[in-house]
């Protein structure tokens, strides 16, 4: 319960005390000209020197083994989903845009996720496949970032997966065809009632819509960035070799199964 907010023209200290407490949350803004509010005090401390990335610190040469190995720790730490990332798209017109999916499945061939094929995701990967997927884990300082190109999972893994949701949650995809326009929730509520009712005999299964499935994302690019407090945060990157190239060992390393890696700058 927010019981406490002033803000005036120029300066203003906003201080946000809760019910349990009186101290959850000050800070110090400003107002930038009549309508932008200056944060630049907003920082906070990542990784020290004591805890750089470095390329002995991979456990593998392949970036699905750094992945894999990234994941564990998100998953054992504090993390409410560490499968969610931001699922980057861009329409044939040249409009990027993003959202967040649940990462339900990887190895060596990519990436998967499920959606609805007539959501505008699903029609920007029609018309352009190519995507990115970004997971940040703020716990750990960690951010993943994997570059590739989508295709649509097989209609048996779609319809394996499906059904073995939560039955609601099939319901669910049964009601909406996500991104249209509706006039409210109850439209929803009313066509999830019917469905409620039609499929009440568990021993009846829900059938998969056509419009929904799966999509799997075959990375050409992996990058691995852990935050310094400094700001000379580290960056490594794994990329699928050119025809022809040969990793020099000073900015282009060999990697694994037609990986190399080398370091960016912050």
């Amino acid at each position: 319960m927010l019981q406490y907010l002033q803000l005036s023209y120029r300066k203003a200290q906003i201080s946000l005390l809760s019910a349990g407490n009186r101290s959850v949350l000050t800070f110090q803004m400003a107002l930038i000209g009549s309508n932008t509010l200056d944060l630049k005090g907003m920082r906070k401390p990542y990784k020290d020197k004591t805890e750089v990335f470095l390329e002995k610190d991979l456990i593998s040469k392949n970036p699905f083994h750094v992945f894999t190995d990234w994941f564990k720790q998100a998953c054992n730490g504090d993390i409410h989903e560490p499968n969610a990332m931001c699922l980057s798209t861009v329409s044939k017109c040249g409009q990027p845009s993003a959202r967040y999916v649940l990462l339900k499945g990887y190895g060596e061939d990519g990436f998967q996720f499920y959606t609805n094929y007539g959501s505008r995701k699903g029609k920007d990967l029609e018309e352009n496949p190519k995507a990115s997927l970004t997971f940040f884990w703020e716990s750990l300082r960690r951010q993943i970032r994997i570059e590739g190109v989508v295709e649509k999972l097989s209609e048996k893994e779609s319809e394996d997966y499906f059904h073995s949701r939560p039955r609601p949650n099939q319901i669910s995809a049964l009601c909406s065809h996500q991104s249209s326009i509706i006039p409210n929730r109850e439209f929803l509520i009313e066509k999830e009632t019917i469905l409620n009712e039609k499929y009440k005999d568990e021993s009846i299964p829900i059938p998969k819509p056509d419009y929904w499935g799966g999509f799997q994302l075959k990375p050409e690019w992996i990058e691995f960035w852990q935050g310094q407090s400094d700001r000379l945060h580290d960056r490594i990157v794994f990329r699928r070799q050119k025809p022809d190239e040969k990793p020099d060992g000073k900015l282009v390393h060999a990697g694994e199964d037609g990986w190399v890696y080398q370091r960016l700058s912050p």
